[in-house]
């Protein structure tokens, strides 16, 4: 079954298209865990702020104070859509799987969108989720002091743009234990003509340099995990090769990477919980060394 699912994902190549994806949502949606198959108690659109996109969904065991790490999952979408997903969805529902049966407390959340909400409204709204679980963590079994925040490609620009600062509260700082960012774009300049980015970033290129966050991540004591796609497009590998390259010059080392092989830019979160998953072990091996549960 692995092999042949494998084959099948290999098969549709690199070219990210609204026929990729929704081929591999086809091939992984019979195949994911719901949470109701973990024990897993859900809370549905809480809202962390008065948009109506600023809503988040927890999976939990109903043990409050137990405090347990808490694992927020932020969406893709080209900055322009995307979603949380909804009660009978197979995504993103198996991240809050994966994260209750690993011992977490999964936290899945949906943020305002461009081109109504430009620069820096995803991490800003991250921030709002933040600082939503500082004071509510405890109520589903969650720790504020071990919230690892993760995302994949738009959602994970908005948390690398939240570890740089941009759009947080300046007078309120809670600190995470750690990110892992999947398949996210880190370095922006004159050279970008995607118009999915000048929804959200604005027509005038000169300001692009200045929503980077690569010589952030490359110093950054926060603890980082960064993982690739075999058959992400190339910019997203060019993004990870500017990455690479900052971080060695800054630190002597490249950044901690996993590399997944034959996944493309969104079978690497559809595939969570599926038989012969390659990313719910190696990121809950992080999480669990981020908040001291495992060496």
């Amino acid at each position: 079954m692995t092999q042949s699912v494998m084959a099948r994902l290999r098969a549709m190549g690199n070219e990210f298209t609204p026929a990729q994806i929704m081929a591999t949502r086809e091939l992984y949606a019979p195949l994911v865990v719901r949470p109701e198959d973990v024990g897993a108690t859900v809370e549905r659109d809480v809202s962390y702020g008065p948009d109506p996109r600023q809503k988040l969904d927890v999976f939990h065991r109903g043990d409050e104070g137990a405090q347990r790490p808490v694992v927020v999952f932020a969406h893709g979408g080209g900055f322009i859509m995307g979603d949380k997903g909804a009660a009978d969805a197979p995504f993103f529902n198996n991240f809050g799987a994966w994260a209750v049966r690993a011992g977490f407390v999964g936290v899945t959340m949906t943020y305002r969108l461009a081109p109504t909400h430009q620069w820096p409204s995803g991490s800003a709204d991250v921030d709002g989720v933040v600082r939503w679980l500082a004071a509510n963590a405890h109520r589903y079994g969650g720790s504020a002091q071990r919230i690892v925040l993760t995302g994949t490609s738009a959602g994970a620009t908005h948390i690398a743009g939240y570890l740089a600062g941009h759009g947080r509260a300046a007078a309120v700082n809670t600190p995470v234990a750690g990110a892992a960012l999947f398949s996210g774009l880190y370095r922006f300049g004159r050279d970008d003509n995607d118009p999915k980015h000048e929804a959200y970033f604005g027509p005038d290129k000169d300001l692009r340099a200045g929503f980077s966050t690569v010589d952030t991540l490359a110093t950054l004591k926060t603890p980082c995990l960064f993982t690739l796609n075999e058959n992400d497009p190339p910019a997203w590998h060019r993004q990870v090769a500017v990455l690479t390259e900052a971080c060695v010059n800054a630190t002597g080392r490249c950044p901690r990477l996993l590399y997944l092989d034959g996944h493309n830019h969104v079978s690497n979160l559809m595939q969570l919980t599926s038989p012969g998953d390659t990313l719910g072990e190696p990121l809950a091996r992080f999480v669990r060394q981020c908040v001291d549960l495992e060496s």
